[in-house]
């Protein structure tokens, strides 16, 4: 057994490239992430012992959107230190344009859970949390994964 020290990365593939990378050029700069690569098809950001790539999608996949519930990912959180910094996240959001699926809430999923859920321009799920403590790791805290996911 060994234990894992974090998530290295993830990388999504988009259509309606001009438009993502302005989002994501606009976010992740926001988030505190840096950008280490920006080439014409891909962009790579790091930043929080977090790193997302995001890369233009074939030419035949470019008038698709993403589907939350089909195979594949279903949505990338990223971890904030406070509920004013999902706060800001939802301010800074509402600035550059982006669709807020729900504005900053308490949720079920752990112990003091407060997250704002967002989209980028093609509807890849994305959103900020907060969880203090050991959230669901917490004694007694408990995980229910049957609920809803948004």
């Amino acid at each position: 057994m060994i234990k894992i020290n974090g998530v290295a990365h993830t990388n999504i593939t988009v259509s309606n490239w001009a438009a993502c990378r302005e989002f994501y050029d606009k976010l992740l700069p926001f988030l505190g992430m840096t950008c280490v690569f920006s080439g014409t098809k891909f962009i790579y950001y790091v930043g929080g012992r977090t790193a997302l790539g995001i890369g233009q999608c074939d030419p035949e996949y470019e008038k698709d959107r993403f589907v939350q519930n089909s195979v594949g990912l279903h949505h990338h959180c990223f971890r904030a230190r406070s509920t004013e910094d999902v706060n800001k996240v939802h301010a800074h959001l509402i600035a550059i344009g982006a669709t807020i699926v729900h504005p900053p809430e308490d949720g079920g999923w752990a112990p003091g859970y407060y997250s704002v859920l967002f989209e980028d321009p093609v509807g890849t799920r994305l959103e900020v949390n907060f969880v203090p403590g050991q959230g669901v790791l917490a004694d007694g805290a408990g995980f229910d994964p049957s609920g809803d996911f948004n």
